[in-house]
């Protein structure tokens, strides 16, 4: 048989060749135990059926929940993906986008960080579609997935409120982050503000989301402000960390005080007491961004940014107070 009839039956076309020839084929590459090479198929055709994803922290929960949404649409669509773990070091993104472009991705998927000129001029000259997710710029025309931080920090902060109570702190990470530091805190205090009249509730900012930042938050908020009855973490993980400091404080959760974490993710229905929270569909914003990047592959055309819906979870990290 001749390459182009192989190649064709290879590559699934459905003209040039009968049901008998293509039996035939397909034996001998059974018979021959043949693997396609991904990477001459790609010098070729110049598709490399690879797309490239950039997380600030790989090994965060969060980007864990994202990877596993952005994994099940690229796979069942026959294409692999490329991870990197940026450390939100802004040298090592731009290697991981030089890397990315060597590699010849047809696409980019960048999460939960903030989009800097750099990082816009290195995505702009791989000449590739690019997706946020998690994240957003209001400086540049990057389509992006993810949830209202402010309106949901505002309904995270609601909730307490509408439970009864009014000494509330919260607990955030970078505050001049405008992803996830500044718009969360900004919601915190409009609810804060429009619903008691409080102009300046207590806010106390770490330098991350992390547990470990949690626990140290939790106890200076504390001793800044001891009538605390409700506190708003900024992300689940801090939420655990806070109810951890306030077990090693003999402070009970939720009698003595309240926790409302953000995010949903595994670990705050596994928390003991279980993590009331506010919900973000990881893995739903995965799927969709992932999704558009090839809506922007097929049509070479620039894709609609889409807002995800929250939630809030009721757990038991809450106390009604009369």
């Amino acid at each position: 048989m001749s390459i182009a009839t192989v190649s064709r039956i290879l590559n699934s076309t459905s003209a040039g060749y009968s049901e008998k020839t293509k039996k035939l084929v397909m034996e001998a590459v059974e018979e021959l135990r043949y693997k396609p090479n991904a990477i001459a198929r790609g010098l070729k055709n110049t598709k490399t059926q690879t797309i490239g994803v950039l997380f600030p922290d790989i090994s965060g929960m969060v980007s864990s929940e994202l990877l596993h949404g952005i994994e099940k649409v690229t796979h069942s669509l026959g294409h692999s993906v490329i991870v990197c773990n940026t450390a939100s070091q802004g040298e090592k993104t731009l290697d991981y986008l030089k890397l990315l472009s060597e590699k010849r991705v047809e696409g980019i998927l960048f999460a939960s960080e903030e989009i800097k000129q750099e990082y816009y001029e290195a995505i702009k000259g791989m000449n590739v579609p690019a997706v946020l997710v998690s994240t957003k710029s209001p400086k540049h025309p990057l389509p992006y997935v993810k949830v209202d931080d402010r309106d949901a920090s505002y309904t995270a902060t609601s909730y307490l409120i509408e439970k009864g109570h009014e000494m509330i702190g919260m607990i955030s990470g970078i505050k001049e982050d405008p992803i996830a530091g500044y718009p969360r805190i900004d919601g915190f205090k409009a609810a804060m503000k429009d619903q008691l009249g409080n102009e300046n509730p207590p806010v106390f900012s770490a330098r991350g989301f992390s547990y470990e930042d949690g626990l140290i938050m939790f106890r200076e908020l504390l001793e800044a402000a001891p009538d605390t009855t409700a506190i708003f973490a900024a992300s689940d993980e801090m939420a655990i960390g806070a109810m951890a400091a306030a077990y090693r404080m003999n402070i009970k959760v939720p009698d003595d005080i309240s926790v409302i974490g953000y995010d949903n993710l595994k670990i705050a229905e596994m928390s003991i007491p279980p993590l009331t929270t506010l919900s973000q569909p990881l893995r739903e914003m995965g799927e969709k961004a992932t999704e558009l990047l090839f809506e922007a592959l097929k049509t070479s055309k620039p894709t609609q940014s889409i807002i995800m819906p929250h939630q809030i979870i009721e757990r038991e990290s809450v106390k009604v107070l009369l």
